[in-house]
């Protein structure tokens, strides 16, 4: 049975994730933080789907959150096989007058959590010869965004830290990539969107939003055994936003 923890999974790409693992049989570990009733609905939608689900509150940008959530899963259902690092905050502000408070919470959240996690996860995975870490980008790590430096910062990182868990795991058969995800319909999206669709879509080839399920599909394609020779992989999932 491989059971997967996909963080920040009450909505939007994470939601699209959970519930397609699961429909491959897949038990899911739903994390969430502040949104208890939505992380429920998405349990409640694996289970009447035949799935198996659970949702775990953590706040990850605390020092100890990620070590114990990975625990607390471990303990219901057996070991991670599955780490799916979606959880990210995204807040406004110049690098000129950012504060060190919103600077330090991304850089927990985004990037030291993925490590911790991940490194809560790996001596299980080493153990059974088989994982595979999966984390979620953003076409910023390439691009850039004004007003969101620590974001963009975050979101790049996450692009070595890949590389090099790849490097490091690949003997123990485990698999480390990276889905780069362009402008997808959700909510983070929709706040942002405001006056500048019409921009955003003249800079996108095929012209629309992507989905939270287009997202889901090639997460899900990574976590399956037809992909046990990519590793160290950054897709992109961005309608043509950025090549390469």
């Amino acid at each position: 049975m491989k059971v997967a923890l996909v963080t920040g999974a009450s909505r939007g790409i994470g939601r699209a994730i959970a519930t397609s693992l699961a429909s491959n049989g897949v038990t899911v570990a739903v994390h969430y933080d502040k949104s208890a009733d939505a992380a429920l609905e998405v349990v409640n939608e694996i289970t009447k789907s035949g799935g198996s689900a659970q949702a775990f509150q953590a706040s990850l940008g605390q020092s100890d959150a990620p070590a114990d959530l990975v625990q607390r899963v471990a303990k219901e259902f057996g070991a991670v096989s599955i780490l799916v690092n979606n959880a990210a905050v995204m807040t406004d502000g110049s690098i000129a007058e950012m504060s060190d408070a919103m600077w330090d919470e991304t850089i927990a959240v985004n990037l030291s959590a993925v490590f911790k996690l991940s490194r809560a996860c790996i001596p299980a995975m080493v153990a059974n010869k088989w994982g595979r870490i999966i984390s979620i980008s953003s076409q910023v790590a390439h691009t850039g965004s004004a007003n969101h430096a620590h974001y963009s910062a975050t979101k790049a990182a996450l692009l070595g830290f890949s590389y090099s868990a790849a490097k490091e795991l690949g003997a123990s058969g485990i698999t480390a990539n990276v889905v780069v995800p362009g402008r997808i319909d959700t909510d983070m999206i929709s706040v942002r969107s405001v006056g500048r669709m019409d921009e955003w879509m003249a800079q996108t080839p095929l012209g629309r939003l992507g989905t939270p399920n287009e997202v889901a599909g090639v997460v899900n394609f990574l976590a399956s055994n037809e992909a046990s020779y990519i590793t160290g992989a950054a897709i992109n999932v961005n309608g043509g936003l950025v090549m390469g």
